[in-house]
């Protein structure tokens, strides 16, 4: 039998990764909307790969779990990439914190149960996190231990505490991140490891959809006006994950790599910071 990576979210982002890393192994490919799982299934097996796509809801422990049942009738998982998620502009508040931040943390918790030794993961974060003011040292606590069905009713998730559906994003982002740390020592325990990857602005159907939306100019004038001066790319995201994911990455786990084109640095001591 196959080693087995599990993809969930099937974007240009989880595609490009799951191009780099998964050759060789059976990739089970799920998201919520069946007809994007099968659509980047086709284009993978037809270069190659052996995929499987499946259903999932990130928001449904149940989900995630027959998930990752199908993917044991099918071999040992030895990879997980989860680039699963919603976006400020495409969901309310709840649906943001139910999918982003709890289901994130359900999975990386459900997967960490069975991962094989040497395995590793990547979960698919965002700048968008490291723009907010920092949390105090209880609540980073709180995001990074909280038990998983317990963390949708923290204070500091309560509806009067979230301002709009990007701040529930940025909150989210930073719950992942705080979550990989503390389950980065739960997965050292299989010998196993697990990373995050903050990416900026990347080109997806997803972001075109933004910059021609009502968010469009601030994403423009933020890419422009970072050190890069562009967006990236879905494989330059994949170019990280080959670090983190490969033995060239063996003594990383348990961290977040920011790749935005250095618009955080923009944001704090450059051009783009807020007057």
């Amino acid at each position: 039998m196959k080693e087995v990576m599990i993809l969930t979210g099937a974007g240009q982002i989880g595609m490009a990764i799951a191009r780099r890393m998964g050759y060789g192994k059976k990739i089970v490919i799920g998201d919520k909307n069946l007809k994007n799982a099968l659509a980047i299934s086709k284009i993978m097996n037809e270069a190659g790969f052996d995929t499987e796509p499946i259903e999932m809801d990130l928001s449904s422990r149940e989900s995630i779990q027959n998930m990752i049942q199908k993917a044991q009738s099918l071999g040992e998982i030895s990879m997980l990439v989860n680039a699963a998620g919603v976006s400020p502009s495409q969901a309310p508040i709840e649906a943001i914190l139910k999918v982003d931040l709890y289901g994130t943390a359900v999975l990386l918790e459900e997967v960490g149960k069975v991962i094989k030794k040497g395995g590793v993961g990547v979960t698919i974060s965002s700048q968008s996190g490291w723009r907010m003011p920092a949390l105090t040292q209880e609540e980073d606590e709180l995001f990074a231990t909280t038990p998983t069905e317990e963390l949708l009713k923290l204070p500091l998730l309560a509806p009067e505490n979230i301002r709009d559906t990007l701040h529930a994003y940025q909150m989210a982002k930073r719950c992942n991140e705080k979550r990989v740390m503390a389950q980065s020592v739960e997965w050292g325990k299989r010998g196993a490891r697990l990373n995050a990857i903050a990416p900026g602005i990347i080109v997806t159907p997803l972001a075109i959809d933004e910059f021609n939306g009502p968010r469009g100019d601030f994403y423009k004038n933020m890419f422009a006006k970072c050190p890069a001066g562009r967006p990236g790319t879905a494989d330059e995201v994949a170019n990280v994950a080959e670090l983190l994911m490969s033995d060239k990455g063996a003594f990383i786990t348990g961290a977040t790599f920011l790749m935005d084109g250095g618009a955080t640095a923009s944001y704090f001591y450059g051009p783009l910071r807020p007057e």
